[in-house]
């Protein structure tokens, strides 16, 4: 062979190989979704980080798949139905693909079902959408409040028991739900509005709950805003994080009280689980269990006799102590993080956790860090959690 000869014609050929490489990648690049999106606006992109439970992909004509699964698919509790919706400009005639449920956005009205869902609302100074809610127990919002006293937002009733005619005379254009709760969305159904299941509350850590925000921002056209909130809340809560990871004592936690013959722990994947790990704290309960289990007492005190602190979140009448603690069960005195008065309380009938929290888990996780290792944050004031006196 010509080695003389061959050498032109092998430089071609790589020349036209690599050509034909680059001309696939810019083709692949420019029909990328990422490209795409960004080229039109990537502050209005929405891409999920943390949470498991929703997909977004984009088509043209600004059309928006998006998808719901249970966060925890690998539990035995699983998702009864598939949910998939495409999210269409309001007054756009582009049309969606099979097995995807047709929504209009931004939408003009809903109803929240979940002191969760509301976080996200209040987040995106977004209540004017909110024209129905279950009903305003442990409910602080000064401004939800006088909407419903106004009748700006009508109380449809708890899960498992909503008023329908309420709920038509809202006129909301759709309802935000929480499938595996208590349910009595078969009645609603028959009204024809559509029903947007949240499942904020089922995933596994405090940033990926906290992320749902992006998801109501898609369907109230706030995506820039939802985004932006919570790149905050993210870039603070990691930077909590990291500063609780220096630290080389874990304390050990446990959580909750004994109701009705029974204490409630959440399972060792429960986000309350890894905000304590979060936060420099050994949580008690390792198991994979995320929605949690009932335990009777002598099992829980097994575990948790010797753990360090005790957390709790109630809705006291008055204020909680240690006497109260007792009280409500003797043998509570026993547990060696009542001896040392290390309890972590919550009061809801004095603090807006379930309204708030959800979407400031930098500050509860501030809140757990302070009382873990105060000598990380010395001066921080608890807004949620502070040591029972």
């Amino acid at each position: 062979m010509n080695t003389k000869n061959s050498f032109p014609f092998i430089t071609v050929m790589l020349l036209l190989v690599t050509l034909f490489l680059n001309c696939c990648t810019q083709q692949k690049n420019t029909n990328s979704l990422d490209d795409t999106i960004i080229v039109e606006d990537s502050s209005n992109y929405v891409r999920t980080e943390y949470a498991k439970g929703f997909t977004v992909k984009y088509l043209k004509d600004s059309v928006r798949l998006v998808e719901v699964c249970d966060p925890q698919a690998d539990e035995d509790e699983r998702m009864p139905i598939g949910y998939a919706f495409a999210l269409v400009p309001k007054g756009s005639e582009a049309e969606v693909p099979e097995g995807y449920e047709r929504v209009e956005v931004p939408i003009r009205s809903t109803i929240t079902m979940t002191s969760l869902q509301l976080s996200n609302f209040t987040a995106l100074d977004a209540h004017d959408f909110i024209k129905g809610i279950t009903g305003t127990k442990n409910l602080y919002n000064k401004d939800i409040l006088q909407r419903v006293k106004d009748g700006r937002i009508q109380k449809i009733g708890m899960e498992g028991n909503f008023d329908v005619e309420l709920i038509l005379a809202a006129n909301p254009d759709i309802i935000f739900i929480s499938p595996f709760k208590r349910g009595g969305y078969d009645t609603i159904k028959e009204t024809g509005i559509t029903l947007i299941p949240h499942l904020g509350y089922k995933e596994a850590t405090p940033l990926a709950q906290a992320e749902w925000v992006k998801f109501v921002g898609m369907f109230i056209g706030k995506e820039t805003d939802a985004n932006k909130v919570f790149e905050g809340i993210a870039r603070r809560y990691n930077e909590i994080k990291e500063l609780a990871a220096q630290t080389t004592e874990h304390p050990t936690v446990f959580s909750g009280e004994m109701h009705g013959g029974n204490w409630y722990a959440v399972g060792g994947k429960n986000h309350l689980a890894q905000m304590f790990r979060d936060a420099g704290a050994d949580y008690i309960i390792h198991d994979d269990n995320t929605g949690g289990v009932n335990l009777e007492y002598e099992q829980l005190y097994a575990t948790a006799a010797n753990a360090d602190y005790w957390r709790i979140l109630n809705s006291f009448p008055g204020d909680f102590s240690y006497e109260a603690l007792k009280a409500s069960e003797p043998r509570n005195v026993h547990f060696k993080a009542f001896k040392e008065k290390h309890v972590i309380y919550c009061n809801m009938k004095q603090t807006p956790y379930y309204e708030s929290a959800p979407v400031e888990p930098d500050q509860v996780l501030a809140d757990l860090v302070a009382i873990f290792h105060p000598e990380l944050l010395p001066n921080h004031e608890g807004k949620y959690y502070k040591l029972l006196k």
